[in-house]
């Protein structure tokens, strides 16, 4: 019970419309019972009231019927027996509170104080409480021959009428309870079943991602009209979602290829006055060597974003074949340690690892997390290249023993122009493309890349791909 409190969400459309209507469902069903109940109260009393009305308006008259065949006082005790029953008791009472006549089933001098406890009851019927018996009782005046006698009392036992009706409250209560739990069971099953569409849309809409825009439809021919139109509305921004992201990604495109020709040209124009280094002052040369090393990085950045948008418009080509992934391997590390001046240890316990990829696209992969490696890594602590295989994947671990990265930006490192720290970033170098571009190229040739790292223990970046049981090299 516990556990299903902790998991309920009071915030959720689906806990509120289910708490909201079964409290007026209770509110009302209780007020339904609680008026039931004194209705069926009224209804018992109104009925035993009527009856000793009654009595006590036809005892007169039959008094003095009988009273013109026989004494007053005979005619008195024989109306009154005649009216007397098991629950019904009669008795005539002088101004003095003296007994003149009672009931013969009831004549007993110990209910004289019982019959004086009921002499101050008003001529309308009331219903008293005594020795935890309930009565209706009422009184008139007994007048014969012109003279007042006294007082006429009637009183009736209707306990048992009273608590057959106080024991009928419990079950009526627990019959509401139960009705109450049912009625609330099925309203919590119609709202659910309600919302169904809703839940239906989420479950769509999480699925969707830049790729899909254009493709996702949302349909509902049973859902109410109010879902229906937010399912036609959330098309609509859908739609003008992906046409927004195609435009980005052609004005991404034509930028990044129409300044790329420009500046190679202008990176070659510097490359070939630096090689005229002799005519050069040292400041000359060192502006021109800042110029052409930014010129470099924004060659490098269009690049990157031209492979992206080429990815995301599925135009990027890709030359994948089948290949020897150890001696790839071995030649990105002789490649990485010269032109990082770094150690890097390259340890595999396989040979002949085969694999489906592009190798040019694969050496840029790699290269693009050595390069990170040493950017974020200590000059003088190595980095390893380890090559497994293990559950018929081949395995690449590019290992460094820098600073690590913290564990709420792990799941976001990969994002395009995510950086950590944006200062230290720009001091290497970096644009924030890198990772993106890795993860791009990895997930277009069927691989998977993920990051396990600890704060200053280091990071490693894991590649898998398939391994293929092709024994040739292409």
């Amino acid at each position: 019970m516990r556990k299903i409190w902790e998991r309920l969400d009071f915030n959720s459309l689906r806990v509120r419309l289910t708490i909201g209507i079964a409290t007026v469902s209770a509110i009302g069903l209780g007020s339904v019972t609680i008026w039931t109940t004194l209705k069926m109260q009224r209804i018992l009393v109104a009925t035993h009231k009527e009856d000793i009305k009654h009595i006590a308006e036809r005892l007169p008259q039959d008094i003095e019927i009988y009273n013109q065949m026989m004494s007053s006082t005979a005619a008195m005790q024989k109306a009154i027996d005649y009216r007397t029953n098991s629950n019904t008791l009669l008795w005539i009472q002088r101004p003095d509170k003296s007994i003149i006549i009672q009931s013969n089933i009831f004549k007993n001098p110990e209910n004289h104080a019982f019959f004086q406890s009921l002499s101050s009851v008003p001529p309308q019927p009331q219903v008293l409480e005594l020795d935890g018996r309930y009565w209706v009782i009422c009184r008139t005046n007994l007048q014969l021959d012109g003279e007042t006698l006294g007082k006429i009392y009637v009183a009736k036992d209707v306990t048992r009428d009273f608590k057959m009706f106080l024991e009928m409250i419990p079950s009526l209560s627990i019959v509401s309870l139960l009705a109450l739990t049912i009625i609330t069971i099925l309203i919590a099953l119609h709202v659910q079943r309600s919302l169904q569409p809703l839940q239906k849309m989420s479950q769509l809409t999480a699925k969707i991602d830049a790729e899909s825009l254009g493709e996702a439809t949302i349909h509902f021919d049973n859902a109410p009209s109010e879902v229906r139109q937010l399912a036609q509305t959330f098309e609509e921004m859908l739609l003008r979602l992906h046409e927004s992201w195609e435009q980005q990604q052609q004005f991404v495109s034509n930028v990044s290829h129409e300044l790329r020709t420009p500046l190679t040209i202008v990176s070659g124009y510097l490359q070939s006055t630096l090689r005229r280094e002799n005519n050069l002052t040292e400041l000359q040369k060192e502006a021109l060597e800042i110029a052409s090393a930014e010129t470099s990085r924004t060659i490098s950045l269009l690049q990157d974003l031209l492979d992206l948008a080429r990815a995301d418009s599925g135009h990027l080509q890709l030359n994948l074949e089948i290949f020897f992934l150890n001696s790839l391997v071995k030649e990105i590390v002789e490649m990485a340690k010269k032109y990082s001046n770094r150690i890097i240890n390259f340890e595999t316990n396989q040979k002949n690892l085969v694999v489906k990829a592009d190798a040019s696209r694969l050496k840029q992969i790699l290269l693009n997390l050595i390069d990170n490696a040493v950017k974020y890594s200590d000059a003088n602590e190595p980095i390893t290249i380890n090559l497994y295989s293990q559950n018929h994947q081949a395995v690449i671990q590019v290992c460094d023993c820098g600073n690590g990265i913290p564990l709420q930006h792990q799941t976001r490192i990969f994002e395009r122009f995510y950086r950590i720290d944006e200062a230290r970033s720009r001091a290497t170098g970096g644009t924030g493309l890198g990772l993106s571009i890795v993860k791009t190229l990895v997930e277009e040739m069927g691989g998977q890349v993920s990051v396990r790292s600890q704060l200053n223990k280091g990071s490693t970046f894991t590649v898998i791909f398939p391994i293929k049981t092709e024994n040739k090299q292409k």
